[in-house]
């Protein structure tokens, strides 16, 4: 497909490359222009300058940024010079609520938008294995569904415009619990003078086994937080999912906990370690 890609960061940028790889024809922007030329040089992408210039009759446009001011400025002004019938894919974690402000705006413009969240983080993106959760017309994701695969392992269609950043929202929920939970039983762990590696030994083929504790324990007991989605990240997300819970009435007390104990990271100097660093958090209560 004729695709145009906006956000060639550390997400998007491999994602973009998997299309290519994939046999599409991708024009890539970002607001730093070096980063996008220089993601057309490695990948054999076109370089654009302008969002205008990704979207010039792009059937595809795809989107991977920062926040929801950011997606409103992109749509806006990709929806123009998009090819009539285009669908929007958007990967960025935002509200609800934008997700279906941009399905009504491309609606009015001929287009479709589909809110597409993703889970699986840096590394995902660069082995082509993300879970996307999508929200919009159902029709206008299976016409583009092939394409996306390009870097997925599993596109699954959640509902209505908006669906998708909602269950992005249950997968941060989840997260922020168990990692919390992870960092408290590595500190006990320690304090208790047992043997980390021992301990991951004994309890990670039972019912404690988790995605975090096999990728995040043996570093979080070493204090090493230097693997991807960044704590900033992580409090701009949780923002996200408190708003909603305030609006639809859900109780999420210990996610409201733990996006505390994340400004305590950030406290520490921790912005941009990852999410796992709530561990670093008990190590400096503890000193």
């Amino acid at each position: 497909m004729k695709t145009g890609f906006a956000g060639l960061g550390v997400m998007g940028g491999p994602m973009a490359r998997h299309l290519v790889a994939a046999g599409h024809a991708v024009a890539g922007y970002n607001r730093s222009p070096d980063k996008a030329r220089t993601w057309a040089d490695a990948h054999g992408g076109v370089f654009a300058a302008t969002v205008a210039e990704a979207a010039v009759g792009a059937e595809l446009f795809v989107l991977c940024v920062g926040n929801d001011d950011d997606v409103r400025q992109v749509v806006t002004e990709a929806l123009p010079h998009l090819a009539r019938g285009a669908v929007i894919v958007d990967h960025t974690t935002t509200s609800a609520k934008v997700a279906r402000e941009m399905s009504d705006l491309a609606a009015g413009q001929g287009a479709f938008f589909i809110d597409a969240p993703v889970s699986g983080g840096q590394a995902g993106a660069e082995n082509g294995q993300l879970s996307v959760m999508a929200g919009g017309d159902a029709g206008a994701l299976s016409r583009v569904e092939p394409a996306l695969m390009a870097y997925s392992k599993a596109v699954k269609h959640m509902g209505p415009s908006g669906a998708g950043q909602l269950t992005k929202m249950v997968n941060q929920i989840c997260i922020a619990g168990v990692v919390q939970g992870l960092a408290e039983a590595v500190h006990f762990a320690e304090r208790a003078g047992l043997d980390t590696d021992a301990v991951y030994d004994a309890v990670s083929k039972g019912a404690a086994q988790s995605w975090q504790m096999d990728n995040r324990w043996k570093t979080m007991a070493r204090g090493e937080f230097e693997f991807g989605f960044a704590v900033d990240w992580m409090r701009k997300d949780l923002g996200l999912v408190l708003d909603e819970a305030r609006a639809n009435g859900s109780h999420l007390a210990l996610t409201a906990l733990v996006d505390q104990f994340y400004s305590e990271v950030q406290a520490l100097g921790g912005a941009r370690w990852d999410t796992s660093s709530l561990a670093a958090r008990l190590q400096d209560r503890a000193r």
